[in-house]
């Protein structure tokens, strides 16, 4: 199941109801690569959150105001506010405590 692209134009639209996990990725990052089908994976296991996907390189406006330096990098928002942020590409079970710690 591919996840739901933001962009700069939506952003602030997109994170601003319930539990929203963004995907901070670029096309040429090998992590970015490893962590999307764990995302794929979590979005079809938790149904109480909505995991995104913002590609940095055509986004730069809402990377730049997120302070993203490093990919990939897991934005998690609650009613619009960020409540987190998780860096690396790390495996499945932390990623889903990292969003299990914040419901």
């Amino acid at each position: 199941m591919a996840l739901e692209a933001v962009t700069d134009s939506n952003f602030d639209s997109e994170v601003s109801q319930g539990l929203v996990l963004v995907d901070c990725w670029a096309e040429w990052c090998g992590p970015c690569r490893m962590v999307a089908p764990v995302l794929d994976e979590l979005s079809g296991e938790m149904t109480d959150i909505s995991i995104k996907k913002l590609n940095v390189d055509e986004n730069q406006n809402t990377a730049q105001k997120m302070g993203i330096q490093s990919i990939p990098t897991l934005l998690l928002f609650k009613d619009g506010k960020l409540v987190d942020k998780m860096i690396g590409a790390l495996p499945k079970p932390q990623i889903k405590k990292f969003i299990e710690n914040h419901k």
